[in-house]
């Protein structure tokens, strides 16, 4: 059997800072036990505008609704309510792919 592979559900502009490899911890309330490369799904709803800016962008510039890339996650640390995930390698696909299945709030299997 084929090993399946998370999407992990970002918004914009932070999926595209995890891709040129800028961001390197994600922050969650809840830790991860995960310890390998996953999805980045750029979602629908965008960051705070101010992010955006300070890329010279604005919502709307980057790919929203599709996976982006992968990334490996290497640690968790942290403490209850505020945790960073460690990001390493990113990796951006060719051509961005829309998911077959809905998209879910953190993780979610994209076929």
């Amino acid at each position: 059997m084929a090993n399946v592979m998370s999407a992990l559900s970002v918004r914009q502009p932070y999926a595209e800072l995890i891709m040129r490899g800028k961001k390197k911890f994600e922050y969650r309330s809840q830790p991860t036990n995960k310890r390998e490369r996953v999805y980045i799904y750029a979602s629908l709803t965008p960051g705070d505008e101010r992010d955006f800016r300070d890329l010279k962008l604005k919502p709307g510039d980057l790919p929203a609704g599709v996976i982006i890339g992968t990334v490996e996650i290497v640690n968790c640390t942290g403490r209850p309510g505020d945790y960073e995930w460690h990001l390493a390698n990113p990796e951006r696909l060719a051509e961005s792919i829309k998911p077959e299945k809905k998209p879910q709030p953190v993780w979610f299997i994209p076929f």
